[in-house]
């Protein structure tokens, strides 16, 4: 039974530490961030920033293991390995991870997505609770036992979710958008597979697909607190050197851009259609990023002040919502519009969607939208890498996609250097919108 006094007085703590990072935090939003680089001895990556101000310790753990290394034959596998390895390793029931945790008031978390498979720790710096909360964390990626009871348990819930999603127009438009866009490219799986690929999936899978993705060389840790380098590294060294000694994962297949428009209309009862539209977009590190990510802002990624919300939602009142964004992965990532109206209204406002984009790619911007769009940008800024957390999620990435150690620094002048002439040719070398994937759910002409 773990202790309530000492939650409650953990909980307590946090809460000052939250109301102490306010303003911890402002300074070094300002200050830059000093990125530490070097392997373990084992070949994992590490990326440290030192922080005292505050006595914690954020780490996370990153593995090329997302659904993109998934067959279409056990689609699932990837993601539920990395939750399974969270619900039972070294003998611990999930429920006694959890305890353990609790009783220093240590924080478990992770991400998954089509390129990564990732774990979260918070903890508090303190020898106690770090060492114990680190115990665990060690526990769990190097030792998972993938319980048959927990996988059986697990894979009804995850079925039942897959069946529900199949009802939802979000869902069916999503899906099906993402087959369309990649075919064959594992980056067209679901993250969550698929009804009859999850009820097929055994611990072996599971085992397999931990052995071959979960190895020390392919691992990045990021680690940022409460810490010197020395102690940082001790805990790189501990947290990786028992993974497995997997060979080396091959690279991401690259991205076939699509030769032919695809149009793809389905029926669905909602009052609304949910429309979803575009192409493959750009990988990380690529040298178009900050001209369409600037550009982007102006097209539909700057809310209110975008050109598609105030021709399609504000002028014309043909939408709830509309939107659009660059995707960043591995290899080239979707760039998507998307938007919701009223059925009898949907071909109206693909319409003019597709106008104002034909326009925004033909004519570019004016000095006046990139001047605004830069403001808010950079004005932005700080409250990306205003907190642990935050900082630590930007650190996994550069790891991880191997990104320049000072990307951090050079954020905003890179975003300053951005010219009207640079959004204008890079919108019109990588969008061909006469190619577009398109995916209409709710389409009442649809059989």
């Amino acid at each position: 039974m773990m202790n309530m006094q000492h939650i409650r007085k953990t909980l307590s703590f946090w809460l000052a530490l939250l109301a102490a990072g306010l303003l911890a935090f402002a300074g070094a939003a300002q200050a830059g961030v000093k990125i530490q680089h070097w392997q373990t001895a084992s070949g994992s990556e590490v990326y440290f920033v030192e922080n005292h101000d505050l006595p914690i310790v954020d780490l996370s753990v990153n593995f090329a293991a997302g659904s993109v290394r998934d067959t279409a034959e056990k689609s699932g596998v990837a993601g539920i390995t990395r939750y399974l390895m969270t619900l039972g390793a070294a003998g611990m029931s999930d429920e006694k991870i959890s305890n353990k945790m609790a009783d220093v008031g240590a924080i478990l978390g992770g991400d998954f997505d089509a390129d990564r498979a990732g774990f979260k720790l918070r903890t508090l710096s303190s020898e106690r609770e770090k060492t114990q909360a680190l115990e665990v964390f060690t526990k769990i990626l190097q030792q998972p036992d993938f319980p048959d009871g927990v996988l059986e348990r697990e894979k009804a819930r995850i079925i039942s979710s897959l069946q529900e999603s199949a009802t939802q127009p979000e869902s069916i438009s999503s899906k099906a958008f993402m087959t369309a866009l990649y075919g064959s490219h594992p980056y067209s799986l679901d993250g969550d597979g698929e009804v009859d690929t999850v009820a097929k999936i055994k611990r072996g899978d599971l085992q397999n697909f931990y052995q071959q993705y979960y190895g020390a060389k392919g691992a990045v840790l990021a680690i940022i607190g409460d810490l010197t380098r020395e102690q940082a590294s001790a805990i790189a060294e501990n947290v990786t050197g028992g993974l497995p000694k997997a060979s080396a994962i091959s690279p991401v297949p690259a991205v076939a851009l699509p030769t032919k428009p695809v149009e793809q209309r389905i029926s669905h009862p909602a009052s609304q259609s949910h429309i979803l539209l575009g192409y493959p977009g750009i990988k990380r590190g690529d040298p178009d990023l900050f001209p369409l990510y600037v550009g982007n802002y102006v097209l539909g990624g700057g809310g209110f002040v975008s050109r598609l919300t105030e021709e399609v939602r504000e002028k014309r009142g043909l939408v709830y919502s509309v939107y659009s964004y660059f995707m960043p992965m591995a290899e080239a990532g979707p760039f998507q519009i998307g938007l919701q109206t009223k059925k009898d209204q949907a071909e109206d406002a693909l319409k003019l969607v597709r106008e104002t984009l034909d326009k925004f790619i033909k004519g570019g911007i004016t000095e006046a939208e990139l001047k605004a769009a830069k403001a808010n940008i950079i004005g932005g800024f700080p409250m990306r890498i205003d907190s642990n957390s935050k900082i630590l999620d930007y650190l996994a990435v550069i790891g991880f996609y191997k990104l320049p150690l000072n990307y951090l620094d050079e954020y905003n002048s890179n975003v300053e250097k951005v010219t009207v002439a640079q959004i204008k040719d890079a919108f019109s070398r990588r969008l061909k919108p006469e190619n577009f994937v398109t995916v209409i759910v709710g389409d009442p002409a649809a059989k």
